[in-house]
């Protein structure tokens, strides 16, 4: 039998991977089921986005690139963050990874040292726990509640932090939640963070053009300038531009932080492919119609969702200020008797039901630090939607409380 390393045994699968892998089972038995476990846009890669690849791929050689990405794509970033962040970097201060998730792996790779912490305000992103614990790392999850927005207050953060704390996580909009920061409110963290000198900071901004009710975006960067030699900007192509499967994301931060991270990458996976490189030098500098189309399609999704949740009286639900998702409270269904006699004791018990039940795949609020809630994701048609409501409402009905 293979050895499997020691480092593995706390870390777990990602749970929205797992609740699509779960109603895909489901569904190859026949039954109809509607996934709303993963975050990922229905929209396809707008059409010359993809036609640059191809086109490119058609008449020259694809080969392999500089570790932190092509100098083309990076000079796009660049004037990307200039543009629409008021943020400056150079070019040695971009790196370029197939995703956002493992330009965060290589982060955490190239600092933490076995013990060290990192605050992950709850709810976080189901992967960001797991891998801090893949390095040795300690999460800390101070829980950020319903009544604040789901955003982290100056106290809450300061209470968090210690002198084993090596990173600060923040994700706005937030996946699950839809949390988004003001200036105001982030300076008000960074007043904290001052103190903290060896604290570094992964401001995770991959949802920030998927704004509702007329919300204008600040970056981390541009709240608190003064923070910038120890403040990594995340982002990357995935859902602004429907880009999921051709794996871009991007940072920028301090120059010895992003040599550490390409060294990281040269002896992995090399580099991000090349015409995936090309596609989204093309979506960073071709016409953004497409992100402004994309996000009022998203609010109008969001809005049915919320309207929806409204009508069942068991479940709560505060507008999402940003991002695809709908993190919906369940505090009432705890204790509730299903139609078979069985008595639902936390969240996961909920989205179990709901799969069994309503055959609608949701994922339980313990894989996001904070219960009892699920997670449904909003990032498919209305049509689909206001079906998956509906069967949610027809599940609760048959509770017994």
């Amino acid at each position: 039998m293979s050895h499997i390393a020691s480092r593995l045994s706390a870390v777990k699968p990602s749970a929205s991977m797992a609740v699509s892998q779960a109603a895909k089972d489901l569904a190859a038995t026949g039954i109809d089921v509607i996934d709303l476990g993963l975050g990922e846009p229905d929209f396809p890669a707008p059409a010359h986005i993809t036609e640059a690849a191809f086109a490119t791929a058609r008449k020259e050689r694809m080969l392999y690139t500089a570790s932190l990405g092509t100098t083309d794509l990076r000079k796009a970033i660049a004037a990307k963050f200039k543009r629409e962040n008021g943020l400056d970097y150079a070019i040695d201060e971009i790196a370029v990874a197939n995703g956002a998730k493992q330009i965060i792996f290589n982060a955490l790779m190239a600092t933490l040292e076995v013990g060290d912490e990192a605050v992950l305000p709850a709810p976080y992103f189901v992967s960001y726990p797991e891998m801090v614990k893949l390095f040795g790392g300690v999460p800390v999850t101070p829980a950020c509640s319903a009544q604040n927005g789901f955003r982290l207050t100056p106290e809450v953060l300061e209470a968090a932090l210690t002198e084993k704390t090596r990173w600060l996580f923040l994700n706005m909009p937030g996946n699950p939640s839809g949390a988004v920061y003001t200036e105001a409110q982030l300076k008000a963290l960074g007043a904290v963070l001052a103190r903290y000198p060896d604290v570094m900071i992964l401001s995770d901004e991959i949802y920030e053009h998927i704004l509702f009710d007329g919300r204008k975006f600040v970056s981390f960067g541009l709240a608190c300038p003064e923070l910038r030699d120890r403040s990594l900007i995340v982002n990357g192509m995935s859902k602004a531009y429907a880009m999921t499967g051709w794996r871009v994301g991007y940072a920028a931060g301090p120059k010895n932080l992003i040599k550490a991270m390409a060294t990281i990458q040269s002896q992995s996976c090399t580099s991000v492919s090349a015409p995936a490189q090309i596609a989204a030098k093309a979506a960073l500098e071709g016409p953004q119609d497409c992100v402004t189309e994309f996000r009022v399609e998203f609010e109008r999704r969001r809005d049915l969702v919320v309207e929806g949740i409204a009508k069942i009286n068991a479940l709560s639900l505060d507008p999402p200020e940003g991002a695809f998702y709908a993190y919906i409270g369940c505090a009432a269904l705890i204790g509730a008797k299903t139609p078979a006699g069985q008595t639902l004791e936390d969240d996961v018990a909920v989205a179990k039901y709901l799969l069994d039940e309503g055959h609608v795949a949701a994922v339980p609020g313990t894989a996001y630090g904070l219960s009892p809630f699920f997670r449904i994701s909003t990032a498919t048609s209305e049509a689909v939607l206001a079906e998956a409501v509906k069967r949610i409402a027809a599940a609760v009905a048959k509770l017994e409380f």
